[in-house]
């Protein structure tokens, strides 16, 4: 929740509600109904400096007023309305706003649920309306009502996106249970974020650094995060991450596995997925963390490993954002291309590509790296780009791709500021 208050001010937030999952309900390993008080009272502490540096970052009055209590008092419970679902209705049935909505679940989805069924009870009428809103980004399947309910009476029908996330996982409490490569464990490890992250000793990273104490006996490392590649998938880098699940960002990649649900790409040839529910028994990172092949292991969580130092040196920037004046913390690069971000190319035809307009706010010096996300592309081998660390790059459409396939281009722009910020832009080269 601490870095979710961090990035508030990059989403318009219309709802926290209170959930159950398999693993707490009311009775079960609850912290309580109102847990978050205390968070949010650090949040209002440093709120006013925050907004030195973001005005969007919205008041402690109105996070209050949009948290809600839905569905806890038992795992998969969705029978009653309650002020936390009926809030989360009266947002999807909003015909002011026809936005993107994005329900993410950190717990069971048994409140959504819920929302979803006033809804189809109250205002048949409307199902296919709200649905043409919604986009779902799941930690597990914490409950079974996403199998039970969502899945055909709202996901399946009216085609709305799912991803089901397991490769969250290694940004949970996982990362310390594999092996995970030195370069981004050093972003987790306890000298980087006792000088990052604890060197603050205001309210809101007191809170944080006492929880993670609590959860790693005394220890001041990362105590994991689980739930946070949900809203950082939502974080704007210039990745362009929410436009499909495949295309992959800091809150990594997924493959389409049947409708529209998207989950991890397992690394294993004629790997099976399961027809039900994504979660803690059938996950393939969660059931073989401690037993597979490391290099499957490190393919299977790369998608979102290869952001982590990104990641992190952003969270401590925010960090000093909730500490320091303007003047004296960084901000992010703005990166802006001189040309569409998506176009169509010939098989042989040059494609230039163009950073220019690019700008720091603080006046930095910006690095740029130009970059094939080879992952991402639907064409099948590698493009080579000419002066790729320079802001003005180029590369040949390879003879022989096929007409219709993709190159995904990823222009990384990295300033010198402390800490070092990266920010994006997705190019995306439709081969005619």
């Amino acid at each position: 929740m601490v870095r979710f208050l961090l990035y508030s001010n990059e989403f318009d937030v219309e709802a926290i509600v209170k959930t159950s999952s398999q693993y707490h309900w009311q009775g079960h390993k609850w912290p309580g109904d109102y847990w978050e008080e205390p968070i949010f009272e650090a949040y209002a502490e440093v709120h006013s400096n925050l907004i030195k540096h973001d005005p969007r970052y919205p008041t402690v009055e109105y996070l209050e007023s949009i948290t809600k209590l839905g569905n806890v008092s038992d795992n998969a419970e969705m029978t009653i309305e309650t002020e936390g679902s009926q809030h989360i209705a009266d947002v999807l049935l909003d015909e002011t706003d026809n936005r993107p909505i994005w329900l993410q679940a950190w717990g069971g989805p048994n409140s959504i649920a819920r929302a979803l069924k006033t809804i189809e009870e109250q205002h048949p009428e409307k199902m296919e309306t709200v649905a043409k809103k919604l986009r779902f980004y799941f930690i597990w399947e914490q409950d079974s009502t996403f199998q039970k309910y969502i899945r055909n009476a709202w996901a399946k029908p009216y085609n709305i996106p799912t991803i089901i996330s397991d490769q969250f996982i290694t940004f949970g409490y996982w990362w310390q249970r594999w092996d995970m490569p030195a370069e981004p464990a050093s972003y987790f490890s306890e000298p980087w974020m006792q000088q990052n992250i604890f060197k603050s000793d205001n309210s809101l990273i007191a809170y944080y650094k006492e929880r993670t104490k609590d959860k790693l006996g005394g220890r001041e490392a990362f105590m994991g995060e689980g739930d946070s590649p949900s809203f950082i998938h939502q974080i704007p880098t210039g990745l362009r991450s929410t436009e499909s699940p495949n295309w992959g960002g800091w809150g990594g990649r997924y493959v389409h596995i049947r409708e529209n649900t998207w989950l991890d790409k397992v690394p294993v040839d004629g790997y099976k997925y399961p027809s039900g529910r994504w979660y803690t028994s059938t996950g393939w990172g969660r059931q073989n963390y401690d037993s597979a092949e490391q290099s499957k292991l490190e393919e299977y969580f790369k998608p979102i490993t290869r952001w982590v130092g990104a990641i992190q040196n952003d969270f401590a920037a925010r960090v000093d954002w909730s500490d320091k004046p303007y003047d004296e913390a960084n901000h992010q690069p703005v990166v802006k291309l001189a040309h569409a971000l998506n176009f169509k190319a010939k098989p042989g035809a040059t494609v230039a590509l163009s950073a220019e307009g690019t700008s720091d706010p603080d006046g930095d010096t910006l690095a740029y790296a130009w970059w094939q996300y080879e992952e991402a592309d639907s064409y099948d081998g590698s493009v080579a780009i000419s002066n790729a660390n320079q802001q003005e790059a180029a590369f040949v459409v390879p003879a022989g791709a096929e007409p219709g396939k993709t190159i995904h281009i990823i222009c990384e722009v990295t300033d010198n500021g402390s800490p070092q910020l990266t920010r994006y832009q997705r190019v995306v080269v439709e081969v005619e």
